[in-house]
């Protein structure tokens, strides 16, 4: 493993870090929020998945999250959205291929070599980190915007007992009914629907919930609200009765700017419960 980068940070460090990744087959960079209370023993950690285009170093340097992790002495992971390299495949459009992993373990070709992000960010990180870092992996949650929150609604779904809470920016929430995820799911999984339903977050509302609270956040003047679709998961979230906080923020829209506007409620939330 490499030290890119590591920077004083709220008295604790930024640290920026690579490493040659067996599930992705290639070097994979993530950044690392550690506060000043890893110096005496091992911390929470709570992971930001980012969204469509963004690498590690989007929420890292424009979220404003560590302030608040600081504060609440916990430790902050962010991973890339993608495998990359001039040997990984990609695409033309945005939305597909590097940058565009959909934290899926791709069945088909061209991706199945390197896109296997749910393998990545499910294994393969969590214990590099509790190798190399003052890490408390019995202490996780997780949270990330748009394609990333996605990923971390089915992440912490499909693990069951490995969160202690879940959080959503924005959230692509069913993938499986628009455009941003039936291209993707296909062409990462192949066309049978049925292995697509465990990355969509709507479905496995319905078949499994999640054991413990559940924080969203979306605007009501996204301007992907509708590939979006969070009145699917909101209506999943009822039909279970699940523990949830679902709010719809008035005028706000898919930017960082409204990341950062409530990424402070999103990391006091996961304090406590990763505290309790």
């Amino acid at each position: 493993m490499k030290t890119l980068s590591e920077n004083k940070c709220f008295g604790g460090v930024q640290g920026v870090y690579a490493h040659a990744s067996t599930s992705c087959n290639c070097d994979m960079t993530f950044g690392l929020f550690l506060p000043q209370e890893a110096r005496d023993g091992p911390v929470p950690v709570l992971w930001y998945l980012s969204g469509l285009t963004c690498t590690h170093e989007n929420a890292m340097n424009k979220a404003g999250a560590q302030a608040w992790a600081a504060e609440q002495g916990i430790a902050l992971v962010f991973p890339d959205t993608s495998p990359r390299g001039d040997d990984v495949a990609d695409d033309d459009d945005y939305d597909l291929g590097q940058g565009a992993g959909f934290y899926v373990n791709a069945t088909q070709s061209p991706w199945t070599a390197h896109f296997a992000m749910w393998d990545y960010v499910a294994d393969e990180l969590p214990a590099l980190l509790g190798e190399h870092f003052a890490i408390d992996l019995s202490r996780q949650a997780i949270t990330g915007h748009s394609m990333g929150g996605h990923g971390a609604l089915t992440l912490a779904m499909g693990l069951p007992g490995r969160f202690r809470s879940v959080s959503a920016l924005a959230p692509i929430c069913n993938p499986t009914e628009t455009e941003w995820g039936r291209k993707q799911l296909a062409a990462y999984l192949g066309a049978d629907e049925t292995t697509w339903a465990r990355h969509d977050a709507t479905l496995m509302m319905r078949q499994s919930g999640f054991d413990g609270p559940m924080l969203i956040d979306t605007g009501t003047a996204d301007q992907f609200i509708d590939l979006l679709r969070p009145e699917a998961l909101a209506g999943a979230i009822a039909e279970r009765r699940q523990q949830a906080i679902f709010r719809l923020q008035p005028g706000y829209d898919h930017s960082y700017f409204f990341i950062s506007s409530f990424i402070e409620e999103h990391v006091t939330f996961h304090a406590e419960a990763l505290w309790a």
